[in-house]
This record gives C-alpha cells, structure tokens and sequence, in this order.
C-alpha cells in the first residue's frame, strides 16, 4: 500500500477516534417509563422469559437512548451455572456484525480510497468473478457462492482453522461456481462479508480487527466489543446447544466481517445511538445504507448496506439484522419513526429470540398487528 496513504489514514484516525460526541439520551417522564416498563415486562414475561423458555442472554429496549427495559438471564458458564450473565458479558452477534463491516467500507468510501463502483477485481486481480462491486458486495447482489459450503466441499483440511485470506485463496484456486451474475439478483451470502473484510484490511494496512477497535468500537466507547482473535477465548462467553451442552468450535470460528464480532446490549445500545448522527459517516453516505436494494421479487423485505429492511405498506420502516451462529442469536431492530431499539442476545440457542422481537414492535407502534412474520436471519 502507499505509504503517504497509511500515513493519511493514520493521521485521519488522531483527529476522529477523540471527538465523538454521544448524543444526548431523550428525556422521558417517569410516567412515559413506568408505562413502557409494564408493558415490556408483561410482554417478555409472557414469552420469552416465560417458563420452560430456556432463555439465556440479555434484553435490552431503549426509546431515544434512555433505556426502558433491561434483563439478564442465564449463565456464561452452562451447564456449571456459576458465572452469571450480566451486562458486561461480551456474547457472539453473528450475522449482526455485518452492519459494522458495512460501516467500515462506507468510512473508507467517504475517505475517497474507494468507491460504491470499483470493482473487487481492481484489489484482488487474481479473484476469478469480474465484473462484481464494492456495492454488490455490501447489498448481497454479487452472485457468489457462500463459503460456509464450499469451504465444506473443498478440499481445505477442516482440522486447521481457516483465516479469510485462506476463503479467498480456496476461491482463487477451486474456483467454486457463482450462483448468478453480478447484480442480477439478491442472495444473502457470507462471501460477500469475507471480502469486504479483507478489502478494509488491505486499503488501511490494518487488521479488521484493529481497524474496528480503534475506528468504531475504541472511538465510541464500545468498551465490550471486540472481534474474535485466538487471545479473547478466555474472555469470549462460549455459546449452548438446546440442552444446555457446550456448542464446539469448528474450523470457520476465526473468519470476520460477516460474523464474529462479540458484543454486549448495552454496547450495541452505543452503536444504535452513534447511527442517528453524521459522525461516523456523513448522513449522504449514510442513508444509501438505509435504501432497498432488492426490489425485483414483491414484497417488504429488503436489503440495504449491511442492514436488512423492512418497508411496510401503511409507511413504518423497519433496520434492522438478525443474526445466528452455533448456538448464538442475536436480533438489533431500530423502530427509527419512535426512536427505539430492540436489542436481543442468547448464547443457548433459542428460535424464539426472533419472534419475540417480531411482535413486540407493535408495542410501540402500528406494525404487523401481532401477525406472524418471516424469521430473516
């Protein structure tokens, strides 16, 4: 990379990491709470902190930054049961880390080191799939296939662990067949984030890793967030099958960018908070991440820049993702007409967590009138 580029980036991260400025939490009555308490309360009593639920993780809503519902569930350690979760239990966000990924790129777009147009071919030369962007990428429309299987049929040795760079060198060298062509059609798909991960990490002569700690997570005071490295096994809480049993790693548990972003409800609370202001990126910027990108099929769900959607028929917009890995699920809703958020994570694997979150929108709202909703994960 070109070392007055490094030092530009550098220079850059001295003058933005210190000056952040929260914004200030909305001030509600005590009344105004009180109301939204009981009605979280009764509604999370009722099904997924009700009985034989199985929930293990944390709850937290908040309504214009202020925190209206906040609940603990559970230990780190099952089936031990003797380290208690709280709110500094840093749990796997899966899929959810994807909008930090999105992010990410958006900086380094408005930083003018590239653009929503470039193709990836332009940095990784050797990838065999042209004619695929940096937007195609970030809104699932790249036709590529999902390397959580074709890593699986490759001929990778599943006892190593496998690193990003080693996706991309298995992509270069096995040459997996793509399920489309560029933006002909959208396709979730975990590749995309893989790439966009390395890309970060090429452009800026970091690790993502790095890259993130100090331009979102340090910067925004995110001080239970991280993403995953051999060295955080200790402090990473382990994630449960159904039954309570220990959910074993496997071979893809090192690979960033689409997953592997650890995390705490009140932290998220901070990156929620950050997202309603132009200092992470410039609201231009920001709000193409909040447009639909996947109108060819009829229907409300969409997909943004690293966010899923949901346009509604009566108006109500809905940004959010879900997210699911081993036995973690982790659900970050934002009702932006009401200025709140919905923020859900379990490390025992639970289905319900979704559908909790689902129906409790109309708690704040006219949404779905409890009707039931496709789980998007």
């Amino acid at each position: 990379m070109n070392g007055c580029l490094s030092c530009e980036l550098l220079q850059r991260s001295k003058e933005t990491v210190s000056n952040y400025k929260a914004p200030t939490p909305q001030s509600l009555s005590e009344n105004e709470k009180a109301h939204y308490q009981t009605l979280l309360t009764a509604y999370f009593d009722s099904t997924l902190l009700g009985p034989y639920r199985n929930f293990n993780g944390g709850i937290l809503v908040a309504k214009g930054g202020t925190i209206i519902y906040e609940q603990y569930r559970g230990y780190e350690d099952l089936p031990e049961r003797t380290r208690p979760l709280t709110a500094g239990s840093p749990l796997h966000i899966a899929s959810t880390s994807k909008p930090f990924t999105a992010i990410a790129t958006l900086q380094l777009i408005q930083q003018g080191h590239l653009s929503l147009t470039d193709t990836i071919s332009k940095f990784f030369p050797t990838l065999p799939y042209p004619g695929i962007t940096v937007r195609d990428l970030l809104s699932h429309r790249s036709g590529l296939p999902n390397y959580l299987y074709f890593m699986e049929a490759s001929s990778w040795n599943k006892e190593r662990m496998a690193t990003n760079q080693d996706v991309l060198n298995v992509m270069i060298a096995e040459k997996p067949i793509r399920h489309a062509a560029p933006n002909r059609r959208f396709e979730y798909c975990n590749t995309n984030y893989i790439l966009l991960a390395l890309l970060i990490e090429k452009i800026s002569s970091k690790t993502y890793p790095d890259y993130l700690h100090q331009h979102l997570f340090k910067r925004l005071g995110m001080k239970n967030t991280f993403v995953y490295q051999p060295q955080h096994a200790k402090r990473a809480v382990a994630s449960y099958q159904p039954n309570g049993k220990p959910w074993p790693l496997d071979y893809l548990d090192l690979t960033y960018g689409d997953k592997n972003i650890y995390s705490t409800p009140q932290d998220l609370l901070v990156w929620d908070q950050a997202l309603y202001t132009d200092q992470l990126i410039d609201t231009t910027l920001l709000q193409q991440a909040f447009q639909g990108y996947s109108f060819e099929r009829p229907g409300t769900h969409h997909y943004g820049l690293g966010f899923r959607l949901e346009f509604l028929p009566n108006g109500k917009k809905v940004i959010y993702h879900f997210g699911r890995w081993h036995g973690n699920n982790a659900v970050f809703t934002r009702l932006v007409e009401e200025k709140v958020v919905i923020i859900i994570l379990g490390n025992r694997f639970n289905r319900g967590i979704y559908s909790a979150a689902h129906h409790s929108y109309d708690l704040f709202g006219n949404y779905y009138n409890q009707d039931e909703r496709e789980e998007d994960l």
